[in-house]
């Protein structure tokens, strides 16, 4: 008998593409564009915004729905829209677009939804029946709104940062010899 028919191989080759630690959807989110503070208020925001929405919505009776129900459109819109800017940084789309674009996009939408949270935060707080999954909305609704905002505070800060590095000072050791308007 040969030594081939006895003995076989007893490790794969390679696995492929398909198998390994990070295969399926996990292969294609890439959490490392956001840095880790922006990660975390990302987190918070989602979450936050999530569990407001679901306090909200186990409020069973209102006298006064007017608030109720602006408060459910804007947690439920922000829990969307964040979940959107999440996908948007960990999946591929963010090598498809304009990565400057994504992020004014990101920063504009974060503080508008942080003011608008707020806004719907304190509408909600002045008309609700004060049962306690009312209050706990609340609380998330005050909370989401604040991780909103920081973020915006964060993300403007970083912008301002970025283009003082970019904008050289001019020197003005030398006086101006030609013209302004040639």
């Amino acid at each position: 008998m040969e030594n081939g028919a006895v003995y076989r191989p007893t490790t794969e080759e390679d696995p492929g593409p398909a198998r390994g630690a990070r295969s399926g959807l996990a292969a294609y989110c890439n959490l490392g564009r956001l840095p880790l503070t922006q990660r975390v208020l990302k987190g918070l925001q989602l979450l936050l915004s999530l569990l407001a929405f679901i306090c909200e919505e186990v409020v069973s009776q209102c006298t006064l729905c007017g608030g109720l129900y602006f408060f459910e459109f804007v947690s439920s819109s922000a829990f969307l829209l964040c979940l959107l800017l999440l996908i948007v940084y960990c999946t591929p789309v963010y090598e498809r677009v304009d990565a400057g674009k994504v992020k004014s996009s990101d920063m504009w939408i974060t503080g508008g939804i942080g003011l608008v949270f707020l806004l719907a935060s304190i509408i909600f707080a002045f008309m609700h029946d004060r049962t306690s999954a009312e209050r706990a909305a609340i609380g998330f609704g005050f909370l989401a709104s604040f991780m909103f905002v920081g973020d915006f505070v964060f993300m403007m800060v970083e912008k301002r940062r970025e283009s003082q590095m970019r904008k050289p000072e001019p020197d003005r050791a030398e006086p101006l010899t030609e013209p302004l308007n040639a």
